[in-house]
């Protein structure tokens, strides 16, 4: 029995969510987390990204040869990760500069490829959409949740966006920040706790 647009939309939030699921885009889950509002950045550009080569490849799914159909995915990512990463260099300087090579690194995460390959060649445009929009708000959710754990626990205070922290000390005057969790073995032990979490809560 075939999904419905709500169904579609709706499997990247719990189902299908990439980093905790799938097990893809682990590179900038790991490399980008060290604050909330990183996460939520990377997650928000990876979406606009995820949802706008999905509408296009679908569009075009018809057209594109097969047999160079992975060629011309990558080329429809790599135009939209170019228009996101101007937009992020106008608008978002700062968070441009933090995110760095991960910006670009957009082309080759295995999320979008593999989306456009499992998916967008395959339906309609409008299910593309939820595909797209689905599977990106999941990923961001799940970068800006390990971002926010990692900064709280390793920093001492939040930052969600812009100018907008709060200190974790305000509240609880004796904590002490753990600094190694903002640092390559926290990231990697934070994700395996997560992933530890979801996946019992998932056989529940």
């Amino acid at each position: 029995m075939p999904k419905t647009l709500v169904q579609e939309f709706t499997k990247g939030l719990w189902e299908e969510i990439p980093p905790f699921r799938l097990v893809l885009g682990l590179c900038p889950t790991l490399g980008v987390t060290t604050s909330m509002e990183n996460g939520l950045g990377m997650g928000l550009a990876t979406t606009f990204v995820l949802v706008f080569s999905n509408i296009l490849i679908s569009m075009l799914r018809n057209i594109i040869p097969s047999k160079v159909r992975i060629a011309c995915f990558i080329i429809v990512i790599a135009t939209f990760v170019t228009v996101v990463e101007l937009l992020m260099q106008a608008y978002t300087y700062a968070l441009f500069l933090r995110l760095g090579v991960f910006i670009p690194l957009i082309v080759v995460n295995c999320i979008l490829l593999g989306r456009a390959e499992a998916f967008a060649c395959k339906n309609t445009m409008a299910y593309s959409i939820a595909d797209g929009l689905g599977i990106g708000i999941g990923y961001t959710l799940a970068l800006g949740a390990l971002g926010a754990i990692r900064e709280v626990l390793g920093k001492g205070s939040l930052t969600v966006w812009g100018d907008m922290s709060y200190g974790v000390a305000s509240v609880f005057p004796s904590f002490h920040p753990f600094g190694f969790l903002v640092q390559a073995p926290g990231a990697f032990i934070c994700l395996g706790l997560m992933l530890c979490i979801l996946n019992a809560i998932g056989k529940k």
